[in-house]
């Protein structure tokens, strides 16, 4: 906490007064993000960060495991987040990124894991889909991974069913994406939903997931 409590007080002392111009007009024109980004809780697995968007740039949403729930499931800070971001924000882009090393797929493949945290279980039948889809295509020895890629695509396929992405898909108004970071490298992959498979992201080149998902296997280029 002393580290924090430090960086408050360098963010205070260096870093307001020569931005204060940008922060006041942030209050003044309101927020405009260009994308909502769903993220991992992951501490590892900073939005802001990745992208270096400075603020004002993002609306981030983030929850253990990236997940995005069906519409008709729950109504809760994911689907509000969709919602506002989409309706009243009118943000182009939805970017549900996932990462390497991630706790919530190793606990999808180790149940044990969960029971102690009933919560974090009930929260990942969201990604119960994505179990299935490795387990039965994928040798245990590329499970991890795998499931951690399916997983963004599972989501994707979630996040359609809001009413509010399939009236602005439908308008032309929203482009869906599927990230997926590599912590350890560094790395980044984009979801190509015209190919059915994700891609690195290049600075030319920027995968979209426009297409409906439909079960084929996420594979790394």
């Amino acid at each position: 906490m002393n580290s924090l409590i430090r960086g408050i007080a360098t963010f205070q002392g260096s870093v307001v007064p020569g931005q204060r111009r940008m922060y006041g007009q942030l209050v003044r024109d309101g927020q405009h993000p260009s994308a909502l980004i769903i993220a991992c809780a992951d501490s590892r697995v900073a939005p802001g960060h990745i992208t270096q968007a400075g603020p004002g740039a993002l609306f981030v949403c983030r929850n253990a495991g990236n997940i995005v729930p069906r519409a008709s499931d729950v109504v809760g800070g994911v689907s509000a987040a969709i919602a506002y971001t989409v309706v009243a924000l009118g943000v182009r882009d939805i970017v549900v990124c996932g990462h390497s090393d991630c706790g919530a797929m190793k606990g999808l493949m180790n149940r044990d894991l969960l029971k102690r945290m009933p919560s974090v279980a009930a929260r990942l039948r969201h990604a119960d889909a994505a179990e299935r889809i490795v387990c039965e295509a994928y040798p245990e020895q590329d499970r991890h991974h795998a499931l951690a890629l399916e997983h963004v695509v599972v989501q994707l396929a979630n996040l359609r069913t809001h009413a509010s992405v399939t009236s602005a898909l439908a308008r032309g108004a929203l482009r869906l994406h599927g990230w997926f970071f590599e912590i350890e490298t560094g790395a980044r992959l984009s979801y190509d939903g015209a190919r059915g498979r994700f891609r690195p992201i290049a600075k030319a080149d920027m995968p979209v997931a426009e297409t409906s998902y439909v079960g084929s296997r996420p594979r790394a280029a």
